[in-house]
């Protein structure tokens, strides 16, 4: 972002990884409540639950647990050696999220028929993702891991900052009920597709943010 020309491409672009974060949100959910409690966008979580589950903790998968770790460090493996090598600022974005469509897609279409399929799908493209963001390096916008971004809200002053941070918390809580609520009303194939739908929409607004830089 820091080669964005204009205010409007900025406003854009600060949008579209908004919205992406929100899509974290609604597949982490998704993972989480049906695919065996498995983070596939928050590896602390995963490395405490793999903790767990080597003690036989009940309600811990281990081999979900695994497979979402070794995906997701596949995707940011990815990522970091052949897109941010290739691009930069909203071209990077555009490629991540093109892959993340196809991944989403994949995950849609093998549903039905392995559960571990589908966190291996999820887990690469939130590892691009987070390998993505972190090469943007935007302050309070990682659309993946909110830690230092509710510590930062918490620890300085009022400033525009703490706008940002606020919604990019508000953007991952609509995003985990956004997917929450599709899982309930009809399973986890409509919460996938609003994850679906937040990646296009990055698109479509990157895209829009690289026409006006």
């Amino acid at each position: 972002m820091s080669v964005l020309e204009s205010p409007r491409a900025v406003r854009l672009a600060t949008i579209a990884l908004l919205v992406w974060t929100g899509g974290t949100g609604a597949v982490d959910a998704v993972s989480y409540v049906h695919y065996h409690h498995v983070f596939v966008a928050n590896m602390t979580g995963n490395v405490v639950f793999l903790g767990l589950a080597t003690l036989g903790t009940a309600g811990v998968a281990l081999p979900s647990v695994v497979v979402a770790m070794v995906a997701f460090v596949a995707g940011a493996s990815l990522t970091g050696r052949a897109l941010t090598s290739r691009f930069t600022g909203n071209r990077l974005v555009l490629a991540t999220a093109c892959v993340q469509s196809v991944l989403l897609a994949a995950a849609l279409v093998t549903g039905r028929l392995s559960d571990l399929a589908v966190v291996a799908l999820l887990a690469v493209a939130m590892g691009m993702q987070n390998a993505t963001a972190r090469s943007l390096a935007v302050p309070d916008l990682t659309t993946t891991v909110l830690t230092l971004t509710v510590t930062g809200l918490a620890a300085d002053r009022l400033s525009q900052r703490s706008a940002l941070r606020l919604l990019s918390i508000g953007a991952m809580l609509l995003g985990a009920a956004a997917g929450a609520a599709a899982l309930v009303l009809a399973g986890p194939v409509l919460a996938l597709c609003v994850a679906l739908l937040a990646i296009g929409t990055v698109l479509v607004l990157s895209a829009a943010a690289g026409r006006a830089a």
